[in-house]
């Protein structure tokens, strides 16, 4: 299969530390990737920690099949001679090729990747001459056959299985030189998101100039010793498993924290105490009636309700979670962290024996932890409550899911609460749910989906967040 190059768009969303760059993932829209080549200028009192930490928590992502991350040490310096004329041959064939395609030894023409390569190498050679006006064909040449044996030596797992959607990560520190910072802008060109570590010292003015890069502060510029990235000690130390679902499990919030202002109690012109549990029949978009549902008919809701497998690059599972179906033509929503562990998902469908697989992510937002998949199928969505009323505590909720892999499982609740977590409105309800309820559906008694299941605390009981429906609303806006 061959692999048509794709367009890039750079630094999209805003990052401003080491953890920023380590969680955020591009996203694709049809044949355009987003891409994020950043430096970190300067060091902070945390910088030696955040990087062990991004290190560690990136690896553990790569065991389980969610992306390939590196964190390299000094570029090499030399070539063997021998390797050189090997390089040098395959300049020569892309010269004659017509700089279309390019292939190496270790990635040849069966590899699918002669056009990404050849078209790469192109726009970093474009770059080249920018920054140093017209050169001559032999340091033209050198300069490709470097990038070349880089590329096989520092890059070639990235590319050995190819995957635009999945994570790829690429650290490096005290870029300065010229031909060492087009690299890492080659590599951007092949889907590969790059932060340079610029504690030290940064890039002169002529490679600024070619605006290739963005930067964030950290602090002074200063020493800062890394230990050498070290694969397998991470691996050892995170010992990742298989394990059967995936929940999100967030530390730091304060779940004693006072509802936002913009929150109100209770329906506006109607007392605490009139009808609590419950709100007033609504019209709106998706509902059938203006009736509340039992909750045998909303058991029947589980129909939209979605369990997801996730596969690693081997193929094998690795986990589970939910989805909810917000679109007829195939749209899936889940909960980012969820999505990201994925190669690809197998999802099942309630009364239907056919599994569906996919790679397909179409949107995601790690901040407000929702992605959309797609599989080839039409759907029956459940409908999205416009919020017609306010959300009250107290009011009943079902929520839809497939904890410990118990495929659409159903427990009923409240609302016990509204929390800000991380800047996200989130929902708190007492619906019992466990490891694979992530993604799944939490229901009003009018059937409408109200939040998405995101996160539970195993030391509590039945304290768990779901992300709203304002937020599930604008992040589906297109899809329904």
């Amino acid at each position: 299969m061959e692999h048509s190059y794709l367009e890039k768009r750079y630094n999209v969303m805003e990052v401003t530390s080491v953890a920023g760059f380590a969680h955020i993932k591009g996203g694709m829209n049809g044949s355009c990737k987003d891409v994020y080549f950043l430096r970190a200028v300067g060091a902070n009192a945390s910088f030696v920690s955040d990087i062990a930490k991004m290190d560690k928590e990136l690896t553990k992502q790569m065991a389980l099949g969610g992306g390939i991350y590196h964190r390299t040490g000094p570029f090499p310096r030399s070539i063997p001679p021998d390797e050189v004329q090997a390089y040098a041959a395959c300049y020569e064939a892309w010269e004659r090729a017509g700089r279309r395609r390019l292939f190496t030894g270790a990635l040849p023409e069966a590899s699918g990747m002669g056009e990404l390569l050849g078209t790469a190498c192109l726009k970093t050679l474009e770059a080249y001459h920018r920054n140093n006006g017209n050169v001559s064909q032999s340091i033209e040449k050198n300069f490709i056959i470097k990038l070349l044996y880089w590329m096989d030596t520092l890059a070639l797992s990235y590319l050995k299985n190819w995957n635009p959607r999945q994570s790829m990560k690429f650290i490096a520190q005290g870029i300065v030189k010229e031909q060492e910072y087009l690299f890492c802008y080659y590599l951007t060109l092949l889907g590969i998101d790059v932060l340079l570590l610029q504690n030290e010292t940064d890039i002169d003015g002529r490679l600024e100039g070619l605006h290739l890069s963005g930067k964030f502060i950290l602090g002074e510029m200063r020493a800062a010793a890394l230990e050498a990235y070290d694969r397998e000690k991470y691996e050892k130390e995170s010992r990742p498993q298989p394990v059967p679902a995936l929940s999100a499990h967030p530390q730091a919030v304060d779940l004693r924290r006072p509802n936002p202002p913009r929150r109100r109690e209770s329906a506006p012109g109607r007392s605490a105490a009139a009808g609590a549990g419950s709100i007033p029949a609504l019209s709106g978009p998706g509902r059938v009636s203006g009736r509340e549902l039992t909750f045998e008919e909303l058991a029947q809701k589980a129909a939209s309700v979605v369990m997801i497998a996730l596969h690693g690059n081997n193929g094998a599972v690795v986990g589970s979670g939910s989805g909810i179906m917000i679109g007829r033509d195939g749209y899936i929503l889940t909960n980012d962290h969820v999505a990201r562990h994925g190669r690809f998902y197998s999802v099942r469908i309630e009364n239907d024996q056919t599994v569906y697989q996919t790679d397909e992510i179409i949107k995601y937002n790690q901040f407000l932890d929702l992605a959309v998949i797609r599989i080839k199928r039409s759907l029956e969505p459940l409908p999205v409550y416009q919020g017609g009323r306010p959300l009250v505590r107290g009011q009943k909720v079902v929520a839809i899911g497939s904890p410990l892999g118990l495929f659409n499982s159903v427990s009923d609740g409240i609302i016990s609460g509204f929390r800000n977590v991380r800047d996200v409105d989130m929902i708190q309800f007492t619906a019992p749910i466990s490891n694979g309820s992530s993604g799944g559906a939490v229901l009003n008694m009018y059937g409408e989906v109200i939040g998405v299941t995101t996160s539970g605390y195993d030391e509590g009981q039945n304290i768990n967040l779901a992300v709203g429906y304002e937020f599930i609303n604008t992040f589906v806006r297109g899809f329904q």
